[in-house]
């Protein structure tokens, strides 16, 4: 798989587990196993694909929140989750 595939499904899914209440990067680090780094680079690049997310609350206890989708369609991650999980666990 190419590293921008692989890059765009990795964002996509990092939106539907934000959107999906799994919103603080230690929690997405617990849910995907990927560097904390990794994770937080991949949520400010959600602004490159449309996604409007924004950290909302203080500093410590705050979480992201999905404001826009943007051309993006979530449904279409919800209908292909598994797809894009098991695409990403392959890398």
């Amino acid at each position: 798989m190419s590293k921008t595939k692989s890059s765009f499904y990795r964002r996509l899914y990092i939106a539907y587990l934000i959107e999906s209440g799994v919103n603080t990067v230690p929690a997405i680090v617990r849910a995907t196993g990927m560097p904390r780094r990794t994770a937080q680079e991949t949520i400010l690049a959600l602004s490159e694909l449309g996604i409007r997310c924004e950290f909302v609350g203080p500093k410590k206890t705050g979480k992201y929140k999905i404001l826009n989708w943007g051309p993006i369609n979530k449904k279409w991650i919800k209908d292909n989750l598994q797809h894009i999980r098991d695409v990403l666990q392959c890398l």
